[in-house]
């Protein structure tokens, strides 16, 4: 969409599908070109001025609608497409697509293979908290993995509520073998910001890079 006219993606926006389309199409290029198999479809805003109760049958539709068109496209490219749910408590008010349960509900009502959950747990923790549950009830649906600390958005050693070395356990645990994007907000400098990470590899016992020290 058009970020300068107060658009956050189009998916779910009615009217706009010819735009989505179009955008969609440029970033297949772009993927295509780095390599990157996974492209977030992202839903979009509410309509300014307009009631979110009395639009969302409308925006699901549309959401639905284009989520199918996407899938079927990715597919030819053998990529995925990502939904992400984004809290509207604190980031964005407007944004249409706001709860795991949510996005579950409109992946299985779309009913394609490559369709995926973008889970990021910053927003996932305002919304809804109970992450363990989460994780273990949306598991066979994620795709992609984000964090960041609550409620600062900085590096997860930052203080706050997530106890992110439990979490990354619990995503082993589990079977995830992904990669955990950082979007956060580095609290200073960004390499001195991942000494987080750093830390992390020296307690399990791993170099940077995350390579074992027995098989080195």
């Amino acid at each position: 969409g058009d970020p300068e006219a107060g658009e956050m993606g189009l998916a779910a926006v009615p009217g706009r599908q010819a735009a989505f389309r179009q955008g969609l199409a440029a970033a297949v290029q772009y993927a295509k070109e780095v390599g990157c198999p996974r492209i977030h479809l992202m839903a979009g805003r509410v309509p300014v001025g307009a009631d979110r109760a009395e639009v969302a049958g409308k925006m699901e539709a549309t959401f639905i609608e284009n989520l199918r068109y996407a899938a079927d496209l990715l597919a030819q490219e053998d990529m995925i497409g990502l939904v992400e749910p984004i809290n509207n408590r604190i980031t964005d008010p407007r944004y249409y697509l706001n709860t795991p349960h949510q996005a579950a509900a409109i992946l299985e009502k779309v009913g394609r293979p490559n369709l995926k959950l973008q889970l990021d747990l910053f927003h996932c923790q305002i919304m809804d908290g109970n992450l363990s549950r989460n994780l273990e009830t949306y598991f066979p649906l994620i795709g992609h993995i984000q964090i960041a600390q609550v409620p600062g958005r900085h590096e997860p050693d930052s203080p706050g509520e997530l106890n992110f070395p439990y979490l990354f356990k619990l995503l082993e645990s589990l079977g995830y073998t992904g990669y955990v994007g950082c979007e956060y907000a580095p609290k200073g400098d960004t390499m001195e910001g991942l000494g987080w990470l750093r830390s992390y590899w020296e307690r399990r016992g791993l170099q940077d890079g995350g390579t074992s020290k027995a098989t080195e």
